[in-house]
């Protein structure tokens, strides 16, 4: 696996790179937005761990580049904060996941390896219900044909969602299908990307919450 570590203490990105190294990934390092946009201009990352507070090219404007690039690699933000609000807006940006310092290393080992395990999604048929359709191989989203620009993590929950044909889907199994195993089953990771998936598909509202038991579409 290919991993870029961006984050602008030098001492921690160095410890974060050679822990990564240790379990077997190949590391690449930049101290700042600049380089982490020089360097995925001319390498393919499986995943990219983005500090949000950089010098030079701000973390979320890194996000944003690649996300307007296509770039089919998977970023998890590092940010100071472990507020909602600041999840949210670090989901929006189109990062795929999200994890507050300080954290535990072997946490972050897990998402890394999550989040490149599914680096190369399988191409299933597309999906149409309620209006939307969704084209896995394609990764693109219409609602009534206008295109709705969502990010990875969004993109997977709405895919569970139809496949599940009007069943309900537990948060369980959407931590399951859409993160990995390794994902903190207490996390309110679900509930964030939910909003934003209903935002972003507009009114009227199709997903339903289904207190105590999940969601359906």
């Amino acid at each position: 696996m290919r991993v870029l570590v961006v984050e602008d203490e030098r001492v921690m990105a160095d410890a974060i790179a050679t822990g990564l190294r240790r379990e077997a990934m190949a590391v690449d390092v930049a101290y700042d937005g600049a380089a982490a946009l020089e360097k995925t201009g001319y390498i393919d990352y499986d995943v990219i761990v983005l500090d949000r507070d950089l010098p030079k090219v701000h973390g979320d404007e890194v996000a944003r580049r690649l996300v307007a690039q296509r770039s089919a690699s998977r970023i998890i933000m590092l940010t100071a904060s472990g507020e909602v609000d600041d999840k949210i807006e670090g989901l929006e940006l189109g990062a795929d996941d999200y994890l507050a310092k300080p954290f535990a290393f072997m946490e972050l080992v897990a998402r890394v390896r999550a989040l490149g395990r599914r680096s190369a999604p399988a191409l299933p048929p597309v999906l149409e219900r309620a209006g939307i359709r969704l084209d896995p191989g394609k990764r693109l989203v219409t609602r009534d044909g206008n295109e709705v620009s969502l990010t990875k993590k969004e993109f997977a929950v709405l895919e569970e969602l139809m496949r599940a044909e009007g069943a309900v889907v537990s948060q369980e199994d959407l931590l399951d299908k859409a993160w990995d195993e390794h994902i903190d089953p207490f996390t309110n990771v679900v509930r964030v990307t939910m909003m934003t998936l209903r935002k972003k598909l507009g009114e009227p509202q199709i997903i339903e919450t289904v207190p105590g038991v999940g969601y359906r579409l």
